[in-house]
């Protein structure tokens, strides 16, 4: 279902009985069969205290964002001394000291001044029941991101860019947050500018989660990498987490795109890889990863040794027939341009994937349509 052209009327305030807003079209894999808000009344926040009042509360909801949403400086800024572990030229990320990190970990970086935005610190929590959704190009969220924690479960979040979160300093913020949480769906949302991670998997299991049709964008003026590529992309590290990633474009990295670890499932299927400075996949102890359909263009390494979970890259035709028992399918091929090989050949998960919903892969994607088609206002 598409936003009707009329629908600015009833988020001016007026009655609009032919408008239809809702959810665009269903999730795949894992996170099959999320309603969200349901059929709950739209509502139309108008300030950031109504959006979090709504996101937070504990009825059903269906809330359309039909302008810019501006967190910053709404809880004060902070001035405090960081540190530079990649040094102080222009294109470097510094960092806040969270948690002491520069004490413990950065002892020996140099000490600068850091000005940071504290409403970037932590995300909007999202509590069960919920959908979230962008009218056209209009849903942004600037400042702050989405948390998604304790048990929140059946939400989904679509057509809405996440933004200017602190992006000059490690520890500055993260996109979207999920850590408890279960029947999650993110999709057609573009994330940029983002201090820490796009997206955070916290150690707790969230269970059945899709994340579809997204931008992932690593452009950047300060890096951890001092290149203009973001470095802290996609962290998959919650305990027994089940992720489908499908179609989304993944740009402009330059590691943890994504990073997978703590006996997470992670399904990764026909997404573009375009342009970054160094890797994209970390595979940790307990990652179970099946990477079928992909494309990866211009990335120097797919993924990145030492493997320490369990990977499979869908490496040939035959091999690919493997997964037709707990798939139902045969896996579909990767594609590579001008870059490195995934490989990739253990099978001994697929049984993980027994009883799931699984979503479908087509042959490798082609890279100008799921680059054209993710994000805000592809919907």
């Amino acid at each position: 279902m598409r936003f009707s052209s009329l629908c600015g009327i009833a988020a001016a305030g007026l009655s609009c009985s032919v408008c239809a807003v809702g959810v665009s079209g269903a999730a795949q894999g894992f996170a099959k069969g999320v309603t969200g808000g349901g059929s709950a009344t739209v509502v139309y926040p108008t300030t950031t205290a109504e959006l979090v009042s709504y996101l937070g509360d504990s009825s059903a909801r269906v809330i359309v964002l039909t302008k810019t949403f501006d967190f910053t400086g709404t809880e004060g800024t902070v001035s405090a001394t960081g540190c530079a572990p990649w040094g102080t030229a222009s294109g470097c990320q510094t960092a806040i000291n969270a948690n002491d990190w520069c004490t413990n970990y950065q002892p020996d970086a140099p000490k600068v001044s850091v000005q940071y935005d504290s409403a970037g610190l932590l995300g909007i929590t999202v509590k069960s029941n919920k959908s979230l959704i962008g009218s056209g190009t209009a849903g942004v969220i600037k400042g702050k991101g989405l948390r998604i924690v304790s048990g929140a479960s059946n939400i989904i979040i679509q057509n809405i860019h996440i933004t200017g979160l602190n992006p000059q300093y490690v520890w500055g913020g993260d996109a979207i947050t999920l850590n408890g949480a279960d029947m999650v769906w993110i999709d057609h949302v573009k994330t940029s500018l983002i201090g820490r991670q796009h997206y955070v998997f916290g150690y707790d299991a969230s269970n059945r989660v899709t994340i579809s049709n997204s931008e992932i964008d690593g452009s950047t003026s300060w890096s951890a990498t001092c290149d203009g590529h973001h470095y802290w992309g996609l962290l998959f590290d919650g305990s027994n987490d089940l992720v489908t990633l499908q179609q989304n474009y993944i740009h402009h990295t330059s590691g943890r795109s994504p990073k997978v670890g703590g006996n997470t499932l992670l399904h990764m299927v026909n997404n573009y890889f375009y342009a970054s400075s160094d890797h994209a996949l970390e595979v940790d102890a307990g990652a179970m990863i099946l990477a079928e359909g992909n494309v990866f263009q211009n990335i120097p390494s797919p993924v990145i040794s030492p493997i320490s979970g369990q990977l499979f890259g869908s490496p040939d035709t035959n091999t690919n027939a493997e997964c037709s028992t707990y798939l139902g399918r045969a896996c579909q091929l990767n594609a590579f341009g001008s870059s490195g090989s995934l490989g990739g050949t253990d099978t001994a998960f697929f049984v993980n994937f027994q009883g799931k919903n699984i979503a479908g892969a087509t042959t490798a994607v082609d890279a100008k349509a799921v680059s054209t088609s993710a994000g805000i206002g592809k919907v």
